[in-house]
């Protein structure tokens, strides 16, 4: 992977939890392995126009439904303070959850943390330790 993530220590992590400063992003680990643009960008920025995210309670919901089965994927952990871009939480599909809709490019220093994320033997998903509270 070209440039990394820096690793952060479980006390900033617990920090961006307890103030729901974390957001979430699943992807493909290929996705992230060229850094050479200063910013990650996802397929919805340029569909939708935002990229999507979940907060930790909201991430099995995403997981489950669009992402059974799958493997190779990692959770992007992003604090939203470093984000220069609107974050706007809604409900874009009539789920009924707000949803946080990053609307710009994810810079790379935001991302404090890159989990993987395997799929449990059913396919689904559970949380990260990490990510529980």
């Amino acid at each position: 992977m070209k440039g990394s993530t820096p690793k952060v220590t479980s006390r900033l992590l617990g920090s961006l939890l307890e103030t729901n400063r974390l957001l979430l992003h699943i992807t493909r680990a290929r996705a992230i392995e060229d850094r050479t643009m200063g910013a990650y960008q996802a397929g919805s920025l340029q569909e939708e126009g935002f990229i999507h995210c979940s907060t930790p309670e909201q991430l099995l919901i995403p997981a489950n439904a669009l992402f059974r089965g799958q493997s190779d994927l990692v959770i992007l952990c992003i604090d939203a303070r470093q984000v220069p871009h609107p974050i706007i939480y809604e409900d874009c599909y009539g789920s009924g959850h707000q949803f946080p809709h990053v609307y710009g490019a994810v810079p790379w220093e935001s991302i404090v943390q890159v989990l993987p994320f395997p799929p449990e033997e059913d396919g689904s998903f559970l949380l990260p330790k990490t990510l529980r509270g």
